[in-house]
């Protein structure tokens, strides 16, 4: 039975009627990783599965959401959110950043469900935090642009309340990417700078999650985290006096001698990430798969040796997907430090393919991987 099919019989049985329904999908990061926050280059899509919330008004200030994935109910009342409360931060931080934009709303009861795995590397937060403002927006006849909600979706996962210092790209890849077609994002502009490109019709995605799970809040393990990349940036840009990292360009790597290590190798990541970008995004107008697949191997290697962010199970899941002929290139998706992997393949060949690769990798590692895509 699926989560949403849970929903609806749960909603029946949930003190009260639902006024509206709202989705938000996850994304898959096709390429450009760790370059939103440096106001560079991205390339986002969606992905089948998607959260779900049920929306009904109430006439005081309680808050109350049943998240049915773990089966608990909790509430809050507006004007005191506060943190230490798990998952409930997350719906706490949307409407505390409504708060601060002087947007007055009455409480609500909600439910909520998703089908994006948790700690994937597949946005499973962003999604959350997208279908929330939606559902407000929806309930309260609030007028916000996509855009919007992406930015104040990015807002409420950077507060203390959640604590993620994420960049824009997961948010505007949840709030605006359209089936089929890669979102292609320039950070270096505000309001970012987007387009849309037809994924290519001649091949196939597939996603594995490799049953490595990431939290990109946690910076509990030493310097190999989230956080500690992202002021490695800030401290490369302050000893380059720049004001990102992608104000360079391949052009300007000789100026990386400045910088010691570990800033250099994450700088260099950066601008040549930045490069890949637009070199993937011309190959999937020319439908040069060849490429494509060439580019995803270069910045998993990337990943690898200059931003560290990759693990010895993923490296295993990416060598045994780039061995096989069928498989254009692999490469690790999203924040790093576990999560998934995705291929690009032949056209017709996703799931036997991605079977196929799940298998020996649990041979080989002892871990369980689940197939995302195809579902």
């Amino acid at each position: 039975m699926t989560a949403f099919r849970q929903q609806a019989i749960f909603v029946q049985q949930f003190a009260y009627q639902p006024e509206l329904e709202v989705f938000a999908p996850g994304r898959v990061n096709l390429i450009g990783e760790h370059t939103d926050y440096n106001l560079g280059l991205v390339l986002p899509s969606t992905i089948p599965q998607h959260s779900l919330m049920t929306l009904a008004k109430r006439e005081d200030n309680t808050v109350r959401i049943h998240a049915l994935n773990l089966n608990e109910t909790l509430e809050y009342q507006l004007g005191q959110e506060f943190g230490k409360r798990g998952w409930l931060n997350y719906f706490q931080a949307v409407t505390q950043v409504l708060a601060e934009e002087n947007i007055t709303i009455k409480g609500f009861d909600a439910v909520y469900s998703s089908e994006v795995p948790s700690g994937s590397g597949l946005s499973s937060s962003a999604s959350l935090l997208v279908t929330t403002l939606r559902a407000i927006q929806a309930a309260f006849n609030l007028e916000l642009s996509d855009v919007k909600i992406a930015q104040w979706a990015q807002r409420a996962e950077n507060s203390p309340l959640v604590g993620a210092r994420v960049g824009l790209m997961d948010q505007m890849a949840c709030s605006i990417a359209q089936d089929g077609q890669a979102l292609f994002i320039n950070f270096r502009h505000s309001p970012p700078e987007f387009e849309h490109v037809p994924l290519p019709a001649n091949a196939d995605l597939v996603i594995v999650h490799s049953g490595l799970t990431h939290d990109l809040a946690d910076a509990t393990h030493g310097t190999r985290n989230y956080k500690t990349r992202r002021s490695e940036c800030e401290h490369a840009c302050n000893i380059l006096e720049i004001e990102c990292l992608s104000d360079y360009t391949l052009d300007d790597l000789p100026r990386l001698a400045a910088l010691e290590q570990p800033y250099k190798a994450r700088a260099r990541h950066v601008i040549t990430e930045n490069e890949r970008v637009r070199e993937c995004v011309a190959a999937m107008r020319d439908g040069n798969l060849e490429r494509i697949g060439q580019l995803f191997k270069e910045s998993h290697a990337s990943m690898t040796r200059d931003y560290d962010m990759s693990e010895p199970e993923i490296d295993t899941l990416v060598e045994i997907a780039n061995a096989r002929a069928d498989v254009y290139g692999a490469r690790l998706t999203g924040g790093g430090f576990g999560g998934s992997v995705v291929m690009l393949v032949q056209k017709g060949a996703g799931r036997s393919i991605g079977e196929a690769v799940m298998l020996e990798y649990a041979q080989r590692t002892g871990k369980t991987p689940k197939l995302i895509l195809p579902v």
